[in-house]
Formats: C-alpha cells, sequence, structure tokens
C-alpha cells in the first residue's frame, strides 16, 4: 500500500508540508512527499479529450505525470495553504489535472483522502472569511465527487507573508492589521509553528492513523 502526499505550499519546510510529513510517516505505510512547485501544471482546458484515454491530450507537461502518480497510489492527502481566502493555484491546478481519472473507470473511487490546511486567519476572528473551512471543502468535494473516502482534515494557524516582508509594520494593506487589529505589530504577532500546535500535530498523525485504518478495511 503507497500513499501519496502533495503539498501546494511554495515555501521549503513549511508548516503545510511538516504538517504533511507528520501525516505520512503516522500511516506506517509507503508514503510519497510530492513538492507542487518543483513540477510545471497548468490547469485543466475542459476540452473533454481525456474521456477515451483517461490522459491530458492537450498538454504535455508534469500534470500527466502527477495525475499516473494519483491513479497508482492507494490513498491521497492533499495539503494547500489559503492566499486570498481560497485554495492555492497549486493545488487547485492539481486537483483539475486529475479529471483525465474519472471517465468510464473512476480510477480514485473508494481510495481513502484526507485534506491539510494552513491558514493565516484565527479561527476566533469572525470578521473575515473562514478560509481554513472553505479550502478544505474544496479538497472534500473534489475527493466526494470522484467517489473517495475522506476520513478527515487537518487545520493549522499559518503565517501572513507581511511578517517577513520588511514593511509589516507600516504598510496601509498589512495583512497584519488586517488580521489581528491596527495595534498589532510583526513582534506582536510573531510567527506560528505547526509543532506548536499540539491540536493539530496530533491531528495530523490521526489523520495518518485514519488513511491507514481505511486502506486496511479496503483489502
Amino acid at each position: 500500500m503507497k500513499v501519496m502526499g502533495v503539498s501546494g505550499s511554495p515555501i521549503y519546510d513549511s508548516n503545510t508540508d511538516r504538517a504533511l510529513k507528520v501525516a505520512l510517516e503516522a500511516t506506517g505505510l509507503e508514503t510519497e512527499f510530492i513538492k507542487l512547485v518543483e513540477y510545471k501544471i497548468t490547469p485543466c482546458r475542459a476540452c473533454i479529450g481525456c474521456v477515451d484515454t483517461n490522459t491530458c491530450v492537450n498538454t504535455n507537461d508534469d500534470g500527466i505525470f502527477l495525475a499516473k502518480k494519483a491513479k497508482e497510489a492507494d490513498a491521497l492527502i492533499i495539503a494547500c495553504y489559503t492566499p486570498y481566502s481560497s485554495i492555492d493555484s497549486l493545488t487547485k491546478a492539481f486537483i483539475e489535472r486529475l479529471y483525465p481519472l474519472r471517465h468510464k473507470h473512476g480510477f480514485m473511487a473508494g481510495k481513502p483522502g484526507g485534506a491539510i490546511v494552513t491558514c493565516a486567519i484565527p479561527a476566533a476572528n469572525k470578521a473575515l472569511p473562514p478560509a481554513g473551512d472553505m479550502a478544505i471543502n474544496a479538497i472534500m468535494f473534489y475527493m466526494m465527487e470522484e467517489g473517495m473516502n475522506f476520513v478527515g482534515a487537518v487545520k493549522i494557524l499559518g503565517n501572513v507573508p507581511c511578517i517577513k516582508c520588511g514593511y509589516g509594520n507600516e504598510c496601509k494593506t498589512s495583512g497584519i492589521k488586517m488580521i489581528y487589529g491596527n495595534e498589532a505589530t510583526v513582534q506582536s504577532v510573531g510567527v506560528n509553528k505547526f509543532e506548536e500546535q499540539l491540536d493539530a500535530f496530533d491531528a495530523a498523525r490521526e489523520l495518518g492513523k485514519r488513511i491507514a485504518g481505511a486502506l486496511k478495511v479496503k483489502i
């Protein structure tokens, strides 16, 4: 049994990456970690040319290679972050390029799947969109539509890019001010780390165990 983990975070060794690796390790199975920023993936063109071949016929890029890996994997964990309160573009493009696997055979059907989402907006902030929940829904509904077994999701409190741009304290459009209030500063907000969020860390391990458990039941 092999579990494929895909990270849409463009930052190396990010909170998203590390959480995904914890979940993968917790499966106790053979795993593969995929960093989407290392591949060229263009969005699906909706040409429907893949109906008979289950392979994209319109774009010769790494999306074909990654779809083949997803087809061969026994389970899939998708990890992303939430720019502009939505699923990131790399992750969205990856999901779209799995569309050829649907036709006639439903190659993803029955496979266990899960989501890991990193979001800079704290759950307590009700004035801003529930970006984390919306991203989880995007992944969950993809898996639901493909007949996969969605076993759970993990939410991580991430960091707005303004903490490291150099202008986070004085910029008029600072995400720090938007999320934490006008008096907030880079120093007062600090850096959120996945490993220090014990609930999220435990949830990542539990997700991996649920994936493994679902695969055992499938056998």
